[in-house]
């Protein structure tokens, strides 16, 4: 070896020894008391975060957070979801889609699935980490409910919501929160997330630049309500800011939502996110400044902690240029390490975190299947039963299944799905129920949304040769759903009017012309009202199946012939047709759902049948006079007088007898899901505190406005619709509020 080769390896072996004395050194200096689990959260943020340069923090508020290796931490993609199970993320149990949660009116029965399904996101968490994958969809922040008011049937992802009642969404959510989070004192068992923050429901074509502007009554009486039950009760992880601007500035540059709402007001102490591409669009679609490091900084200001997207990296400049200060980055930045060290990320495997232990056994196990069963059988909603032709018997002789839905696996998923690999579609469930001896026969008749039917297509005839016909006709996410997803749409995943696709009415007509006598059972899958209008006179029987997950086939069948009464009840109006509603751009509530709808839909809200017959009898008030601080106590009897066992939701509402200043028509303020056994007789309570009678006025202000109210019970919302299409005869009686 030469004497200028061997200066040349000394120089190199130096500089490597000086190197790899600076990394000793730097570790050295590193405070690893951070992972000191006997500290509070907030002083290991703290002691973690203090330590990190300006770059290193703001590589942390981004979704696809990166790796600290001076600190031994690994990178971190924040971005999940999990709205009917774990989405996006390989197998997992696929439960029905979240309006279908909304029609079981069950708290209980969506806290188990809630549980269920972070369950299933712990094991597979578990799993990622050992084999490296750090990606997005495979970590614990769940971006997860919809708690957006459904507020217009058109809209394409009002599917993921649980309806067009804020107490019903409040209520549903609460308890979803709660399963996802876990009960633990000390560990979240995953960090839920409420969205889309705020005024945010359509139209999705509008929804990056448009500018909502609702009245102060209809903000706090209709669009906050969900979002302040899942802070205050539920301790939600999480806040996602919209894509939408509220009284003129971009919801996530809004300190008036951010910071006088939800950390002042509600005292909120989790991690707000952005909508992905949100901060983009502050300056970008908004124009609220001209440069993406002003936006960044109006977001950051305003309460951002997270950016899902790409704009963040511009902090730097916009710390140079004195748009934000180094205490408010570090304050960010110490946030998002709260929720982190909650979920125990950085705590190690031998930590006393409950839900390490989760394995893999419990990913899509045959405890979850079967929830997801009971699931879609309890949000099945009976809307019409002509002379009881349902439930169906297993032994009837030639039933024919048809429909462009009745073998369909992508109908059961909705939109924001996981990957089942047992499927089990409608036609499947239905040869799994009836006879071996049944001579089941299926064609699916017409393409889901073709607009003609072929000249030659011999699945009308069959009709007429059958016993029953089952049809199963409706949408898919890919004809309604988020912009980007519902590839099929004509109006950017949202509807363009409440029919079904024109080919489907067609062959439902080419079937009646042929059916002969034959009963027709309708089955509609949707995440929205569709409107029957020319249609349902046709039905002997319709059953809206909603997308009602893996186990869908299953639920259906288990209810067509009769192993479960149908006891779902519909969480949103049913309009007639497009003409009943406002413009959908509108964000006023007059003439909107139940509430303050006057004209007469196609099916109300809470309705829903069921094989047997209910009664209700002898509604009793604890007092018929109240003062402000008393609670409304109330109590009625509800028998089963048929010969089905059912579950029955009781319905409370209050009806004001004066509606003057915007006040709502009817208020649902207590449901209650009760199992009743034939002829068996339950008295149902309910009690709604003081503060729950209040209104909202014109000025957005809580008040006890006095005068008299109807108290109604009943198993649909109040009105002579509900009663004719067979529900109830509600219990009424009057209060008067002094």
């Amino acid at each position: 070896m030469s004497k200028s080769h061997k200066s040349i390896i000394y120089k190199l072996f130096t500089v490597l020894l000086f190197a790899l004395s600076l990394q000793i050194s730097t570790a050295q200096e590193v405070d690893f008391s951070f992972l000191n689990t006997e500290l509070s959260i907030e002083e290991r943020a703290e002691i973690l975060v203090s330590q990190m340069t300006t770059d290193e923090k703001i590589s942390q508020l981004v979704n696809n957070a990166a790796a600290l290796p001076r600190f031994n931490i690994n990178p971190y993609d924040w971005w999940n979801e999990a709205l009917h199970g774990v989405a996006r993320n390989g197998k997992a149990t696929v439960f029905p889609q979240g309006i279908a949660v909304g029609a079981t009116f069950d708290p209980g029965l969506a806290q188990r699935m809630a549980d269920a399904i972070s369950t299933e996101a712990r094991a597979k968490f578990k799993i990622s980490q050992e084999m490296g994958n750090y990606s997005k969809y495979a970590g614990l922040t769940f971006w997860t409910p919809n708690v957006n008011i459904f507020r217009d049937p058109r809209w394409g992802r009002g599917q993921e919501t649980y309806g067009e009642d804020p107490y019903l969404m409040s209520k549903i959510g609460v308890a979803f929160v709660k399963g996802l989070q876990g009960d633990d004192e000390r560990y979240l068992k995953s960090a839920a997330c409420a969205k889309h923050f705020a005024v945010h429901s359509g139209p999705e074509s509008e929804r990056h630049h448009f500018n909502a502007e609702p009245t102060k009554q209809d903000f706090y009486e209709t669009y906050m309500p969900a979002f302040e039950a899942l802070i205050t009760d539920a301790k939600v992880e999480g806040v996602m800011g919209a894509y939408n601007a509220v009284y003129g500035t971009p919801s996530c540059a809004s300190e008036f939502l951010l910071q006088d709402i939800v950390r002042k007001k509600w005292n909120f102490d989790g991690y707000i996110v952005s909508d992905c591409g949100a901060v983009n669009g502050i300056w970008e679609k908004h124009k609220a400044d001209s440069t993406p490091q002003g936006g960044a900084a109006l977001a950051l200001n305003a309460g951002v902690n997270l950016n899902c997207g790409a704009t963040y990296p511009y902090l730097k400049q916009a710390l140079e240029e004195g748009l934000i200060t180094d205490e408010t980055l570090h304050e960010r930045t110490v946030q998002l390490f709260k929720t982190r060290f909650r979920l125990g990320l950085h705590d190690g495997e031998n930590n006393g975190n409950p839900y390490n232990n989760i394995g893999a056994d419990k990913i899509h196990c045959d405890e979850h299947i079967q929830l997801a069963k009971e699931v879609a059988q309890k949000s099945i909603v009976l809307l019409k039963n002509k002379n009881n032709i349902l439930p169906l018997s297993k032994d009837i002789k030639i039933p024919y299944v048809t429909g462009p839905f009745a073998n369909s696996g992508d109908m059961l998923m909705g939109n924001y799905y996981g990957i089942s690999p047992n499927l089990v579609t409608i036609l499947e469930g239905i040869a799994n129920t009836v006879s071996l001896g049944s001579s089941l026969n299926y064609r699916s008749g017409q393409l889901p949304f073709h607009t003609n039917i072929n000249p030659k297509n011999w699945a009308p005839f069959e009709a007429g040769e059958s016993d029953v016909i089952i049809c199963v006709v409706g949408l898919t996410a890919d004809m309604e759903g988020e912009e980007v997803d519902a590839i099929a749409a004509a109006n950017i995943g949202d509807k363009v009017d409440l029919k079904l696709p024109q080919g489907q009415i067609d062959y439902i007509h080419e079937m009646v012309k042929h059916k002969k006598d034959k009963p027709l059972i309708l089955l509609v899958a949707s995440g929205s009202p569709v409107s029957l209008e020319g249609v349902e006179e046709h039905c002997d029987a319709i059953l809206q199946i909603w997308y009602p997950g893996e186990q869908g086939g299953t639920a259906v069948a288990d209810v067509l012939f009769g192993n479960v009464s149908p006891s779902g009840h519909l969480p949103l109006t049913f309009p007639k047709n497009i003409e009943q509603l406002p413009p959908y751009n509108d964000y006023s509530m007059k003439g909107r759902t139940y509430k303050y709808m006057t004209e007469e839909p196609m099916y109300p809200f809470g309705f829903g049948l069921s094989y047997s017959k209910t009664e209700l009898t002898t509604l009793k008030l604890q007092s018929p006079k109240m003062k402000q601080g008393t609670d409304l106590v109330a109590s009625v009897n509800v028998t089963n007088s048929g010969n089905f066992e059912i579950d029955e939701v009781v319905q409370l509402y209050i009806c004001p007898a004066d509606t003057s200043g915007g006040i709502p028509l009817k208020i649902l303020k207590a449901f209650k899901r009760i199992t009743l056994k034939k002829g068996e007789t339950k008295t149902v309570e309910f009690t709604v505190k003081s503060t729950d009678l209040m209104v909202i006025n014109t000025s957005g202000e809580k008040v006890w406005r006095k005068g008299n109210y109807k108290v109604v019970v009943g198993n649909s919302s109040p009105g002579e619709l509900s009663v004719k299409l067979g529900a109830a005869v509600p219990q009424e009686l009057i209060i008067s509020l002094k």
